[in-house]
């Protein structure tokens, strides 16, 4: 196996990206990669549900689909009916930090997919039909993945009661009845304040020269007009914690119950991302599969849980969580899951890390980064997450590195600093027939 490692400097660092800004305040990331004919166009815009007006939530996301509507130059639907019959495929994805828009198609096809995505950007034509018709879907999306789902609730209330203050405590789709309510003026304000150049990052990846991205970015972007009043990115802030949070939530529809516990945790920063990484790396100790240290004590030593996982979304502008869900077994109540999920946390902080796991984990990881780089759209989504969340490029190709360079000492600093339940929420998800205690 040693003779096969990959190095540290193969992942990531090698990536081709040029970087420059367009006069009005566009940033533009290029990423070469000449192995297939394909490009990927992604803009992304430094908006998502965390800037939303307070009792507008969802309106990031319904302006997602509202762009996909007509422009003064295209019909509705026309652009990703275009996209397809160039033999591509284009989606959207709305995020607390970000709303994201991009196109996969064959190299040759890039300068259509500027023409019509810079069109988007300002010609945007809605009226009150619109309005209604994507309301309704948006709705009906909602029922789908969160009414229709204990668990998806159950995260949505545990959620809220992680965040008092910051709005990565409201649902990136929105609370229902704000949804209700949401109108033309509410998409057309945040579309004309938020969709603008100098709030927006393109990146294309793929079998481009980036002196062609340049020339065909200033002819479809460049022109565009900045928004001068653009709001500053400031958020409301989470007062501390200091007292730890509890909550249940019945649903008949419950067939598994769980524990879910989360802790407020710090983020990656630009130029500071150690404590992240040691973050990402604990959450695979400690809950990243069936070699991992709570699925060793829970689930196989003491046989009180039959699924143990740890979680930690480091990519964050502001304050994240760490993530713990423990699904007891038969005949074992949450309160005794949850004992256990204590017990053993303790025990991990006594006991510390095991060299060689710590040594196998970083070996996987470094594979993983080389072979996402296979995927051009994959190494497209990383950058464009990466900056519209406050990092760089360079944050981006050191990341790697970092995570190697991670010791076992950091990583217990990181667990004793985050893992405060006075800093915490614990909730129960069970059924009408369960108890809580």
């Amino acid at each position: 196996m040693a003779a096969s490692e990959p190095s540290t400097e193969a992942v990531g660092i090698h990536d081709t990206v040029t970087d420059f800004v367009l006069d009005n305040g566009m940033q533009v990331i290029v990423i070469e990669d000449h192995r297939a004919p394909v490009v990927v166009q992604m803009v992304w815009y430094r908006a998502g549900s965390a800037e939303e007006p307070a009792g507008r939530s969802g309106i990031a996301h319904f302006l997602e689909h509202l762009l996909f509507k007509g422009t003064d130059n295209l019909k509705p639907g026309e652009l990703s009916s275009t996209v397809a019959a160039n033999g591509g495929s284009d989606n959207a994805f709305t995020s607390y930090d970000y709303t994201a828009y991009y196109q996969r198609v064959a190299a040759d096809r890039l300068e259509l997919m500027m023409r019509m995505e810079s069109d988007r950007m300002v010609n945007l034509r809605l009226g009150e039909e619109e309005i209604a018709t994507e309301r309704a879907v948006i709705i009906e999306e909602r029922n789908q993945r969160t009414e229709n789902d204990p668990a998806a609730l159950f995260r949505e209330q545990k959620n809220a009661a992680q965040y008092l203050n910051h709005r990565y405590g409201v649902p990136v789709i929105g609370w229902r009845h704000e949804m209700e309510q949401l109108g033309l003026e509410d998409a057309l304000n945040f579309y004309k304040t938020y969709y603008a150049p100098n709030n927006a990052i393109l990146v294309v990846a793929g079998d481009v020269q980036p002196d062609e991205v340049k020339a065909l970015s200033e002819t479809y972007y460049g022109v565009l007009p900045a928004n001068p009043d653009l709001p500053k990115r400031i958020r409301p802030t989470e007062p501390p914690q200091t007292s730890a949070r509890r909550m249940t939530f019945h649903d008949p529809r419950v067939a598994q119950p769980y524990v879910g516990r989360s802790y407020l945790a710090p983020e990656r920063n630009a130029g500071a991302q150690e404590e992240a990484a040691a973050l990402t790396l604990l959450a695979e100790i400690l809950g990243g599969g069936t070699t991992s240290v709570l699925a060793e004590k829970l689930q196989f030593e003491a046989q009180k849980a039959v699924y143990v996982a740890a979680y930690y979304r480091g990519m964050s502008l502001d304050a994240t969580t760490f993530e713990f869900v423990v699904v007891p077994a038969v005949g074992v109540s949450l309160e005794e899951a949850e004992a256990a999920l204590d017990t053993a946390l303790a025990d991990f902080l006594t006991e510390g890390i095991d060299a060689d796991q710590l040594a196998r984990l970083k070996m996987q990881i470094r594979a993983s980064e080389i072979y996402a780089r296979d995927d051009v759209e994959s190494t497209a989504n990383r950058y464009g997450r990466a900056l519209t969340q406050g990092l760089t490029v360079e944050d981006v190709q050191a990341w790697p590195g970092i995570l190697q360079a991670v010791t076992e000492e950091d990583i217990l600093a990181a667990a004793r600093s985050v893992l405060d339940k006075r800093q915490s929420v614990t909730g129960w998800l069970m059924s009408d027939e369960e108890v809580s205690q």
